[in-house]
């Protein structure tokens, strides 16, 4: 949504287990409520570039709840200039998509140019693509109603520099050793959209293991806040966005490990992690 686990986050070309979900698919649709919104004053700044992106290709795998392999994803950037070019893919064992394209440069911050995220298939109840285009304000959405029929609804909405659409890990691993929490914005697809902020806080250490030793993690907690009215109504209607975990890597190399919460409205709280790739039995194939 999307990951890497020894990631050198400088001008080094990326290796195939470099990988990171930058598409965020977490966070992308999560509001349902059909409020109006005004944007939270919460002090929130572009990230830093302290970790300059470059090229590379990895393997993600989304797990259910109950621990089930139900799509793979592939996750891919591409550097020309200062642009970056990040695409996340995952397919799903009944055919549906869930994939991400986010455009951003890195000249001294991370700057967000233009965000496209289409969920179809069965997996999904409610269809749709979102179209963030952040230098113009352009804000379209594409849905599918219970007729079958395509609904289409443009808009053109006032963006703050900090937008991080498709790029909220990306902003983690950034964070200077000494930042215990961060703020940026997010604009969400709500019948109208809306821009809320993203608090990210560091809330402790989880261990990890990786070929059987035991390694440590830097463990994240984002709290998605609307405020104005929309923020004081949405959880008296039932409809406040869930918190989401994220876990990261630090030191020279930062890099983002895994990601917890629902990949749609109101959806089960999913897994977002890295995948290695399976061989066959030497032995067996004959080789």
């Amino acid at each position: 949504m999307l990951t890497s686990l020894i990631a050198t986050r400088h001008n080094r070309m990326k290796t195939f287990t470099n990988q990171r979900p930058l598409s965020f698919s977490l966070l992308a649709v999560l509001i349902t409520a059909t409020i109006g919104a005004v944007p939270p004053r919460l002090h929130a700044d572009p990230s830093a570039v302290r970790y300059v992106q470059g090229a590379y290709h990895g393997f993600l795998e989304l797990l259910s709840p109950d621990g089930e392999v139900v799509a793979y994803g592939d996750s891919t950037q591409v550097v020309h200039g200062d642009r970056v070019t990040s695409q996340t893919t995952f397919t799903f064992k009944d055919g549906s998509t869930d994939e991400e394209t986010t455009v951003f440069s890195q000249h001294h911050t991370f700057q967000l140019i233009s965000d496209h995220h289409v969920q179809k298939g069965p997996f999904f109840p409610h269809p749709m693509a979102v179209f963030v285009d952040a230098r113009s304000g352009q804000f379209i959405t594409r849905t599918t109603g219970k007729d079958g029929k395509e609904e289409v609804k443009s808009s053109h909405v006032k963006l703050p520099p900090d937008l991080a659409n498709g790029m909220v890990p990306l902003v983690i691993e950034n964070m200077g050793a000494a930042e215990s929490s961060k703020t940026v914005s997010m604009v969400l697809a709500t019948p109208s959209p809306v821009v809320a902020k993203l608090v990210i806080s560091k809330i402790g250490e989880d261990d990890y293991s990786l070929a059987g030793f035991t390694r440590k993690a830097i463990h994240y907690e984002i709290k998605i806040q609307l405020g104005g009215i929309a923020g004081v109504v949405a959880p008296l209607i039932g409809k406040a966005p869930p918190n989401i975990e994220i876990w990261a890597v630090t030191g020279e190399a930062p890099t983002f490990v895994r990601e917890q919460g629902p990949i749609y409205p109101d959806g089960p709280v999913m897994t977002i992690q890295l995948a290695s790739p399976t061989w066959p039995d030497a032995s067996k194939s004959g080789n």
